[in-house]
């Protein structure tokens, strides 16, 4: 079982290496973009870890002293969305002896979020000032929560590819990023190029939301379709560092469009966090193995 300072170390790792990939569109090693620069993530991720690694706390409270640890550092939304993602996840892992238990643990947190998490989540979304949220009839995020978290994210899962984990129990996370980074890493991709091929696999197989809610469907779709045309191009030479130039071109051409497919790399944070979970997991069972062997 990971202890809070293995947590701690998990969630600064991952907002970490999300930040140094180059990833094109989002604020990255290539280039800052969208009024922010690298060193607002890193400030974010120090502010969040302790509180996401902290035992006692519900989700929503998670989520809430999170947002307003970030907003002490940075006057900027740096990381709602890796906030939203982040909180169930830290919860669920606590009671996990293996990365294999996680789904079933995960499953188990969402499905028992509740008002108080939706009213303390709502809080941080208004703190945050995220964009691009719009206005809806009934539970909308200006108004006070009469229902579960859950049942919230449900009512916004065909708009919001974070508010889709939720009710999917993270099978965007299972099926197809946490693969493809795993996939990248153990062909001897550094953990930036293997996080910069998870996020355009990504990418290619799932419109971000980010974009269709402040830009256009049409445009998500542009965007989905040059990330899998540079897919297949990786995967016919074997390398990714080869298609450097060939990114941060791209990375240039969609910033000067103020384009961020801000939601897809929340999603592979969360990526990120669960390969360092499974990292961290993995090495405590191995350390338990051998002092019970050496007893004996």
């Amino acid at each position: 079982m990971l202890s809070e300072s293995d947590i701690k170390e998990a969630v600064f790792w991952a907002c970490q290496q999300e930040v140094l990939a180059p990833k094109p569109g989002n604020v990255n090693v290539i280039s800052d973009g969208h009024n922010m620069v690298v060193e607002d993530f890193i400030k974010s991720a120090h502010a969040i870890a302790p509180i996401m690694a902290k035992p006692g706390l519900t989700v929503g409270e998670r989520i809430l002293q999170s947002v307003q640890a970030t907003r002490r550092v940075v006057n900027c939304n740096t990381n709602l969305g890796i906030v939203l993602l982040f909180a169930p996840l830290c919860q669920a892992v606590q009671s996990c002896q293996s990365l294999d238990e996680l789904p079933q643990q995960l499953q188990v947190v969402l499905s028992n979020l509740t008002v108080n998490d939706a009213i303390h989540c709502y809080e941080a979304i208004r703190l945050a000032e995220a964009g691009g949220l719009g206005k809806e009839d009934e539970h909308d995020i200006s108004a006070v929560p009469t229902i579960t978290l859950l049942e919230a994210m449900d009512l916004a899962k065909n708009r919001d590819q974070i508010a889709q984990q939720y009710v999917n129990n993270f099978k965007t996370l299972w099926d197809l990023s946490l693969p493809a980074l795993t996939k990248a890493i153990n062909s001897g991709e550094s953990v930036e190029w293997a996080t910069a091929f998870a996020y355009l696999k990504l990418l290619s197989k799932a419109l971000d939301s980010l974009i269709s809610r402040k830009q256009s469907t049409a445009l998500a779709t542009k965007v989905s379709e040059r990330a899998k045309q540079f897919v297949i191009q990786i995967e016919e030479t074997g390398r990714l560092d080869t298609h450097f130039d060939a990114l941060s071109l791209w990375d240039k051409e969609l910033k000067e469009k103020a384009i961020n497919p801000g939601t897809s790399a929340d999603l592979i944070a969360a990526t990120l966090l669960l390969h360092r979970f499974g990292r961290q997991l993995s090495f405590n069972e191995f350390q338990y193995h051998e002092a019970f062997s050496g007893r004996h």
